[in-house]
């Protein structure tokens, strides 16, 4: 299906403080916006003053087409029509550049209305209560069958340029209005509300606030961890310490709990490993306390603007037994995850006697972990 598009751009802002539609809305031009929704067209026109034509063209001349308006809302889209190279058949949305929130399903809903109807706009059905009146109210009628029209309005190429050579003149506010006094039925086709035009200053804030904000992603890490049992009294696992007849061998304290997790966490926000940050080459780790590994992730994923879903921590061993210091592992690792005890689980397995936790040669550690970011 063959489709363009115009864009228009020709007012003066004498409501909004200036011409709206060079006045920026989230760090661009309003118009940017409009331009960025129509990439798909064959065809873009954008229609501007007469004066900004230039400061247009320099813009996008390589994206689209730049016309001058003319003295109202209906000379400027007949203007935008005739720098169309399009067939009698072709489709055309005609867009307000006021209404920069576009996105590709309203255009795509109203393409669709036409591979059945002659004309469609968006609109959305009246849902406040009316009232007529200047200081006091007169009456109040009827809101049934009341829709607030929207753009694009979408047309065929052919019907539409024929409906502007029939119009008597006068004020038309929107191009439903020119198809309909040319006998073309104009299907209403659901709108949004973030299409809302800008019309005063004030519409600006509001635009802002209805604006699409990033969305956050949801992103898993991994890490893995392995240390030898050697001598010693006692072993840290999930920064509890146990008493047991060997020690973890390591050049900091050896929690592999603790540093698999570590590496959970700088692995999602995509910052690295423990090693990268704290290299066993490096003396000053030299029997750290790796608690101070993990809360270093969590900093660095919060300066990323991240926060922590949750963790899970799996220690593979025949000994020592994990259940009896579990929940007080549970504990520690929320503590500085700063998240609720529930979004933290501590598992503990074996190997059935085989490989080297199997031969309690060492202990291992794996852990997951999901943060949003």
């Amino acid at each position: 299906m063959t489709w363009h598009a115009i864009i228009v751009a020709g007012g003066s802002g004498s409501r909004s403080g200036g011409k709206k539609q060079w006045m920026l809305l989230g760090g661009k031009p309003v118009l940017d916006w409009s331009v960025a929704a129509f990439a798909g067209a064959t065809q873009v026109v954008v229609v501007v003053p007469t004066e900004d034509v230039a400061q247009a063209a320099e813009r996008y001349g390589d994206q689209l087409t730049v016309v001058a308006g003319g003295a109202d809302r209906a000379a400027s889209v007949v203007n935008g029509l005739r720098a169309l190279e399009a067939g009698a058949d072709d489709l055309v949305l005609i867009h307000d550049a006021a209404r920069p929130l576009l996105k590709f399903h309203h255009i795509s809903s109203l393409l669709a209305s036409l591979e059945t109807r002659r004309a469609a706009i968006l609109a959305l059905s009246v849902t406040d209560s009316l009232k007529t009146g200047a200081e006091v109210v007169t009456g109040a009628p009827s809101r049934e069958g009341l829709w607030r029209a929207q753009t694009p309005q979408a047309f065929r190429y052919g019907d539409i340029v024929a409906a502007y050579e029939a119009w008597p003149g006068g004020a038309a506010t929107d191009e439903a209005t020119v198809a309909s006094a040319a006998g073309i039925e104009v299907a209403l086709v659901e709108g949004d509300v973030r299409l809302h035009k800008l019309t005063y200053a004030d519409d600006f804030a509001l635009m802002e606030a209805l604006m699409d904000k990033p969305v956050k992603q949801i992103r898993i890490g991994q890490g893995f961890d392995a240390h030898r049992w050697g001598e010693g009294d006692s072993v840290w696992l999930c920064g509890v310490k146990i008493v047991h007849n060997q020690a973890l061998i390591g050049h900091s304290d050896a929690d592999a709990g603790l540093h698999a997790l570590t590496d959970a966490l700088l692995g999602a926000a995509g910052l690295g490993d423990i090693g990268d940050h704290f290299p066993p080459t490096d003396p000053q780790w030299k029997g750290a306390s790796s608690d101070r590994f993990l809360q270093h992730a969590v900093d660095l994923v919060r300066e990323k603007g991240g926060s922590i879903v949750n963790a899970d921590v799996t220690l593979i061993c025949e000994r020592p037994k994990i259940k009896p210091h579990r929940e007080a592992m549970r504990a520690r690792l929320a503590e500085i995850l700063g998240i609720e005890i529930d979004r933290v689980s501590v598992k503990a397995t074996t190997t059935e006697g085989m490989g080297f936790t199997g031969r309690q040669e060492g202990l291992a550690a794996q852990a997951v972990c999901a943060i949003e970011i």
